[in-house]
């Protein structure tokens, strides 16, 4: 006996991603769905490396009463008014966008770090997947707070287009392509041309009516979903900035600790914990780079060093897909471990 499964949003990214995470890691199905807005009903989607094929359904007719699980990849608005009925009808919704992941009453699961938290789900029958850029630090802070306290972590990230949605693939693509012929290299995505530069803004900027004025809502996620997915008492500072590259988000992450902790001691401790790919060695080329995470699962740590200029302190590198650790995997994840722990459904 197998699950009920609807992905919301199965024709974005990080849908297409879902259909083929749960194909790969043979999620025990009775049924699965593709849903999505009207504008993408009827259209024909692949079901992973199956070969089967699904006809998208319009979200505004679905039904949800009879089915399991619904991952959402659809976005704020179309979450706030769809997850409330899906989860109503008995469904339980994983949400991938940011509009439940600091309620209360939703869990924010990473299930290699606070697998736990996910037996309070039923409060509303709803769990949120955190940020990209979030789920893959907090892999790889957890088994290094376990062992010395993190207390500050300071972190920059180079987040790729693809955080931005099928759009900013795109424009990455067109300007690039407009640079090299000569066209029109024209932002409209992105605040500034994405194609050969870097920029240091993603999401809207906070307003002076928190601690957290001129951060963007980006960074201000990570402090607050780092927090509560791993400890409230960690001190999280970001710089959140978009390059250009079409796939995988990288971290420089500088942290800080209670307790003295080696690089040696650091690096063992990496390499045995869950979702974790330590890959490091002091030579030209020993590290990982975005272009060598796609397609992968794991989240991968390189240049794992000691900080000097404070008493306890390590900087590393860290690199994941975010269509996968950061969205899609991490939801698989989510719906394997609610099956294990609460449905029960499957051998």
């Amino acid at each position: 006996m197998g699950y009920k499964v609807v992905v919301v949003g199965a024709t974005g990214n990080v849908g297409r991603e879902m259909l083929n995470i749960l194909a790969e890691r043979q999620f025990p199905l009775d049924d699965i769905a593709a849903v999505a807005s009207p504008r993408s009903t009827g259209d024909i989607i692949d079901f992973g490396d199956t070969g089967r094929e699904l006809k998208v359904q319009n979200i505004e007719h679905f039904d949800f009463s009879g089915w399991d699980i619904a991952l959402f990849a659809a976005g704020s608005g179309p979450a706030r008014t769809y997850a409330p009925r899906a989860a109503a009808a008995g469904c339980t919704v994983i949400d991938n966008s940011s509009l439940f992941r600091m309620d209360a009453d939703v869990p924010l699961i990473v299930p290699e770090v606070n697998p736990e938290a996910i037996d309070g789900y039923a409060k509303r029958n709803i769990i949120a997947n955190p940020n990209c850029s979030t789920a893959q630090m907090v892999v790889a802070l957890k088994p290094l707070h376990d062992a010395a306290g993190i207390t500050r972590v300071v972190v920059s990230t180079y987040q790729s287009v693809s955080g931005a949605g099928k759009e900013g693939m795109d424009e990455l693509f067109e300007q690039s392509r407009g640079i090299f012929v000569g066209d029109s290299s024209e932002a409209k995505k992105f605040t500034k041309q994405i194609a050969f530069n870097v920029i240091p803004h993603i999401d809207s900027f906070v307003g002076p009516e928190t601690d957290y004025d001129g951060y963007t809502k980006e960074e201000l996620k990570m402090a607050q979903e780092t927090n509560k997915i791993l400890d409230p008492g960690i001190l999280v500072t970001a710089t959140c900035v978009r390059v250009p590259v079409f796939v995988g988000h990288s971290e420089a992450i500088n942290i800080e600790f209670e307790r003295p902790i080696s690089v040696k001691e650091a690096q063992a401790i990496l390499r045995e914990s869950p979702g974790i790919m330590l890959f490091d060695k002091r030579e030209d080329g020993g590290y990982i780079t975005p272009i060598e995470c796609v397609g992968e699962y794991a989240t991968y740590v390189s240049r794992v060093r000691k900080d000097p200029t404070v008493a306890n302190g390590l900087v590393l590198w860290c690199v994941s897909d975010n269509l996968r650790k950061g969205a899609a995997l991490n939801a698989v994840q989510i719906a394997e471990l609610l099956g294990r722990r609460h449905l029960k459904k499957a051998a």
